[in-house]
Formats: structure tokens, C-alpha cells, sequence
């Protein structure tokens, strides 16, 4: 009878190493929302399509009132130094929690309006 007197190992590292690559291959493929926020459910909306041409800008407003730029905290007087550095065209996205304040809203509407940036979408979830 044999005696194993060491395991080889080489091929369990390869299988491993295959098991990775296709985790990380699948994995960039899924988006993941960071942020929680809850949609407004509406009957009439139309599905987004954004335009290919410019990356939409995305803009959230979570339950707290938190005005985020790409998933990032900004407060009003940044939001209004990032908004002059768009350009007209920009396409922007903008969701807002349910529990959000409507006044919230208001301003960061207000803050595009006084850019001209009138290519915005506000997204909601389809009931």
C-alpha cells in the first residue's frame, strides 16, 4: 500500500482560483443600490430610458433630507457649484424618499432651474 506522506494541493488551488474568476466575473455585472431609499409608487410613469450620449447625473434625496450627488453628501452651496459646472444638456436623475420634505425637493428643483439644467428625470416605482 502507498503512503501518502503529503497532500498536493495544486489541484484545489485551481479549482479555487476558477471559483473566484466567475464570482468575480458575475459580480461586476450586478448593480447594487447603496443607498435605501424608497421610491414614491405611482400607476402613470413611463419606463427611464437614459440617453447613451451622457451619463446621467444622479441625484437622491434620502429620508433625511440628505442631498446626494453620486451617491456622495452634499450640502446646497456644493450642489450649486456642481450644478454650474454641468453642462445645459446634462441629463439628470433624481429620486426622492418617500419620507423626504417636500421643501428639500423643491430646493434642489429650484437649484436646477436656476442653471437652466432642464433634462430631469424623477424617477418613481411603478405600483
Amino acid at each position: 500500500m502507498k503512503r501518502f506522506d503529503n497532500i498536493n494541493v495544486i489541484p484545489l488551488i485551481d479549482v479555487m482560483l476558477v471559483l473566484l474568476a466567475i464570482v468575480l466575473t458575475t459580480a461586476s455585472f450586478i448593480v447594487q443600490d447603496k443607498l435605501n431609499i424608497e421610491l414614491p409608487k405611482t400607476e402613470n410613469t413611463e419606463s427611464y430610458q437614459p440617453n447613451t450620449e451622457l451619463d446621467p447625473l444622479s441625484l437622491a434625496i434620502d429620508q433625511n433630507n440628505q442631498i446626494l450627488v453620486k451617491e456622495e453628501i452634499h450640502s446646497t452651496e456644493q450642489l450649486a457649484s456642481v450644478f454650474a459646472a454641468l453642462p445645459k444638456e446634462q441629463a439628470i436623475t433624481l429620486r426622492v424618499d418617500q419620507q423626504a420634505n417636500f421643501g428639500t425637493f423643491v430646493e434642489v428643483v429650484d437649484l436646477l432651474k436656476g442653471q437652466n439644467l432642464n433634462n430631469l428625470t424623477i424617477l418613481t416605482e411603478k405600483k
